[in-house]
């Protein structure tokens, strides 16, 4: 397999990378041959994939949105993936350009490419890093540079935590997160669930088992869980589109048909 200009020389073309294949559930190019055809299988099983991908992208930007107009002005966005139309920085620096955003990833295409297109006016920027290091995230030069912890923060954890296993504790995780974080700070999650779905969401775990990233749905209880400590946000923990929809997203008829969970809590 010819290895493109823009893939890092460490990328294993051979196996698939969650990251890239959401890419290509949301339209983007930077996949490989690999990612399309565990899409493809993906979506055999489960031919609503690609709208339940867009629908969890409109609520990241629902939910930026109300970060901003409750004043938040900095964001980490953990497991933020390959840049695609409507980023995190996009969404708030076009409210306040004095905004500041963190993107952090484990994937290298990601980081490249989140490298490659990010401004570079000094407000953004990205950290090859694991989510589930908090320590080593939050000590992240790039992190320590822009991100103020006596202010108020959004931490973004947008389809990411379902790639936890429990064996690392996502609850901890997020709990360690949530200690540096200023009162006034908000935790942005969405998280897949089996719930609704349980004859497509087993085969779906199968298929992620064959990336680096194998996938963990969680009930609604085991997600409201990794909330705790934090005060939720109205409408609380719900189906992806019913987080606040705005015009043109899409319709919630069959809300248990988009297989996640969305939800905001605010840190007192």
């Amino acid at each position: 397999m010819d290895r493109p200009d823009w893939a890092p020389g460490d990328i294993d073309l051979a196996r698939p990378s969650a990251a890239r294949v959401y890419d290509y559930y949301l339209g983007g190019s930077h996949n490989f041959a690999v990612d399309r055809e565990l899409a493809a299988e993906a979506v055999q099983l489960w031919p609503d994939l690609p709208r339940i991908m867009r629908t969890n992208r409109a609520f990241l930007r629902r939910a930026v949105r109300y970060c901003l107009a409750s004043g938040i002005r900095q964001f980490l966005d953990l497991g933020s993936g390959i840049p695609t139309v409507g980023n995190v920085h996009e969404v708030a620096q076009a409210v306040d350009p004095g905004c500041r955003v963190v993107y952090v990833d484990l994937d290298p295409v990601a980081v490249v490419h989140s490298r490659a297109i990010l401004p570079r006016e000094g407000r953004t920027a990205v950290v090859h890093g694991d989510l589930r290091d908090p320590d080593a995230v939050l000590a992240a030069p790039a992190v320590r540079e822009l991100l103020d912890p006596d202010e108020p923060l959004a931490l973004l954890m947008v389809a990411v935590l379902h790639f936890v296993q429990d064996a690392d504790d996502p609850a901890a995780v997020v709990a360690r997160y949530a200690e540096e974080m200023a009162p006034g700070s908000h935790l942005v999650l969405s998280h897949a669930t089996h719930e609704g779905r349980p004859e497509r969401a087993e085969p779906h775990q199968r298929l992620y088992a064959r990336t680096r990233t194998p996938m963990r749905m969680r009930s609604h209880a085991e997600v409201a869980a990794l909330l705790d400590g934090f005060e939720l946000v109205e409408p609380g923990l719900v189906p992806l589109p019913r987080w606040r929809p705005e015009v043109g997203d899409a319709a919630d008829d069959h809300p248990e048909r988009f297989a996640g969970y969305a939800g905001v809590g605010r840190k007192p």
